[in-house]
């Protein structure tokens, strides 16, 4: 216990470091202080574009463009693109351009209610400036900035608005056109291969009726820009908008003409309306989530983890969510079991339409998960762990996850049955559900071999802990492949098709190893050595094979200790446990764990390890919400829908309140 005490006495210690916080402000993360040095943006997003701030003022750091996948860099294989950055604006007063060494009080802010990025600083004696970023809801591929300029003294104003080009991105061409009292100036430029084209299209939105006049004022290779001019009397608060739309041969044949139809919609649409759309769409996603009472600080950093996975996925597409979500391009924006296993319960309790949109992208890509299986010998489908827009392998070659971890295709069988258990859409069941649950069923029963005592057995696996590579008989591998299988013969006989017997007879023998005292190995020759994250301890939460409170309890005083400075996972599980077994106490301080020692400045983005630089983690995010949902409020998801069962809340909290779960707005409560 004293372990514990003094570990969360370090980490509120350490994260008081970070930035400074109104303690009752929970949906507004400030950053007055911004050390370009130790500084990790935040992100905004819509599910299809992501913009990452930046320390430097009136410019944001890249933009991500999701489902967009092309080989760049040193990986080798596909990696999702950053797109044009088209959130720079260049200010001059009187003359001089406004830079960072011109200005002071370089604050920034995150609202994740009304999700915008916003800078504040002041040019001393000249102006106060704000600087304010959304990736409007309402609108997917398009953008919207707002500038306000309040004039300390009369100023002669220069205002531009600047495409840059990343180097990725080869034969750049920038234009620039006048239609209907409407500038548009428009880049356009080839993927790495040349196997997408990806253009973008900005234009001003002035709220006066005599607008100023909009000139091309550089197209120097990778840069685009137009501006104006514009003298503002002292006393006097001036505002402009540029409205920025980016698509892709991804999604359109013809992106040039589609970005710059859209920059024109939105333009006409105009600044108020768009703010306003932009709010309502939010609102609407706010209908569902968690509510803390009494702790500030923990409720804050629950609405950061929502507000990131909702940021990262929208309904109606067929894209998923990447470790990184929209981010950056870390981990190649591919798609692995953090998908299905960690982010996406979350998202089926709190917005189940949103997260079909993550099985959609499987199931668009179970041909080629199907000619994965045939190529390595196997029946049905083998996904891969890592999966970009094609749906094909895309693990660089050296690493032995793509060849071996394999749980992937039991962990997507099982948030697909998971979504019917919430939805009863018998519907998708038939369509889509189940064709994915056949084909991960088959692939099982042909990758089991039997023993000769009767058992089955899964060969050759990376476990759930990556550590263990080329290991027999995983304890996760082998749960997860048997709630695979089960659920396939739920599925068959609930559209009234008959299952293969198979399944249930290579369901029932899997082998799942334990010590002479019960506690179950980790693998058939595991011997005892730390691990990189849980593993055994997933087959009482989420996979529900061990159920009974006094081996859950054995697993998880055995395993717990031996976690290594793994990713942030392994932590929310152990609290989730910990709060079913009634020992709030404990549930909480790994709860803490699972994200307080993983923040970074100026926001608190959270890194994929403790002490890490990578964030923003969405996986590491998707664990902390469950440890919340499933762990201290109880919820389970059964085949009557979502449940509440007892559970336990830390003393810090008075109650926590789920609402708008599931697809009848349920409210669950516990105190």
């Amino acid at each position: 216990m004293k372990k514990y005490l003094w570990l969360a006495l370090l980490i509120f210690a350490s994260s008081g470091r970070l930035w400074a916080q109104s303690r009752s402000n929970f949906w507004t993360i400030k950053a007055d202080s911004i050390n370009p040095g130790a500084y990790y943006g935040a992100t905004v997003a819509n599910g299809m574009i992501g913009i990452t701030t930046s320390a430097k003022p009136l410019q944001m750091d890249h933009v991500m463009l999701d489902g967009v996948y092309d080989k760049y860099g040193h990986s080798g294989v596909p990696r999702m693109m950053k797109g044009f950055n088209f959130a720079k604006v260049d200010l001059k007063f009187d003359g001089k351009r406004v830079n960072r060494a011109d200005i002071s009080e370089l604050s920034q802010q995150l609202n994740m209610k009304q999700a915008y990025a916003r800078s504040h600083f002041q040019i001393p004696g000249k102006a106060t400036v704000t600087y304010t970023v959304r990736a409007l809801r309402q609108l997917p591929f398009t953008s919207l900035i707002v500038v306000k300029i309040h004039a300390k003294k009369s100023l002669a104003v220069s205002a531009g608005s600047v495409i840059r080009a990343p180097s990725l991105l080869h034969h750049v061409k920038n234009e620039f056109s006048k239609s209907h009292n409407i500038s548009l100036l428009t880049s356009i430029a080839q993927s790495p291969t040349g196997k997408y084209t990806i253009a973008v299209s900005n234009s001003f939105i002035f709220n006066e009726k005599k607008v100023p006049a909009v000139s091309h004022t550089d197209s120097s290779g990778r840069q685009n820009e137009a501006g104006f001019h514009k003298k503002i009397p002292k006393g006097t608060t001036y505002r402009f908008a540029i409205v920025s739309s980016q698509t892709t041969t991804e999604q359109f044949a013809d992106p040039a003409h589609e970005a710059e139809r859209l920059t024109i919609h939105a333009r006409l649409q105009g600044l108020n309306h768009l703010i306003r759309r932009h709010r309502q769409a939010w609102k609407k996603l706010w209908s569902s989530r968690i509510i803390v009472r009494g702790n500030a600080s923990d409720q804050r950093a629950i609405n950061f983890a929502l507000y990131n996975l909702y940021s990262y996925i929208r309904r109606g597409t067929a894209y998923s969510i990447s470790p990184m979500g929209l981010s950056s391009p870390g981990y190649n924006g591919h798609i692995f079991w953090d998908a299905e296993i960690w982010m996406y319960p979350s998202l089926l309790v709190l917005h189940p339409q949103i997260a079909k949109s993550m099985l959609n992208y499987r199931y668009k890509r179970l041909k080629a998960a199907k000619q994965k299986a045939r190529a390595n010998g196997f029946r049905g489908a083998m996904f891969p762990w890592e999966s970009d827009g094609t749906g094909q392998e895309a693990t660089p070659v050296w690493a032995l996850t793509g060849p071996f971890e394999q749980h992937i295709t039991a962990d997507i069988a099982i948030a697909c049955w998971n979504y019917f258990r919430v939805t009863h859409d018998m519907k998708w069941l038939k369509n889509k559900g189940y064709p994915i649950l056949k084909a991960a069923a088959n692939f099982w029963v042909s990758r089991a071999t039997q023993g000769k005592n009767g058992q089955f057995h899964i060969d050759n696996v990376v476990a759930a802990d990556e550590w263990a590579a080329n290991i027999n008989d995983d304890a996760f591998t082998n749960g997860a492949a048997k709630k695979a299988l089960i659920y396939a013969k739920k599925a068959a006989r609930k559209l009234g098709q008959t299952p293969d017997p198979k399944w249930q007879n290579v369901a029932r023998h899997l082998a799942i190893h334990t010590f002479d005292d019960g506690v179950v190995r980790e693998y058939a020759s595991y011997n005892g050595k730390n691990i990189k994250q849980a593993d055994v301890n997933l087959l009482s939460y989420p996979l529900h094979v061990i159920t009974k409170p006094s081996r859950i309890k054995r697993d998880l005083q055995y395993y717990e200790p031996k976690v290594g400075h793994g990713p942030a996972m392994s932590y929310s599980v152990f609290s989730l446990l910990w709060s079913h077994l009634g020992n709030a106490s404990k549930a909480y301080q790994l709860f803490l764990r699972s994200y307080k020692p993983n923040e970074v400045p100026p926001f608190g983005a959270l890194a994929e390890t403790a002490g890490g630089t990578n964030p923003y983690f969405a996986t590491g995010a998707g664990g902390m919400l469950q440890a919340v949902l499933f762990g201290f409020g109880g919820l389970k998801i059964t085949s009557r829908g979502i449940r509440q069962t007892h559970s336990v809340i830390p003393k810090q909290w008075k109650s926590v309140k789920i609402v708008g779960a599931g697809i009848h707005n349920k409210t669950f409560v516990n105190k």
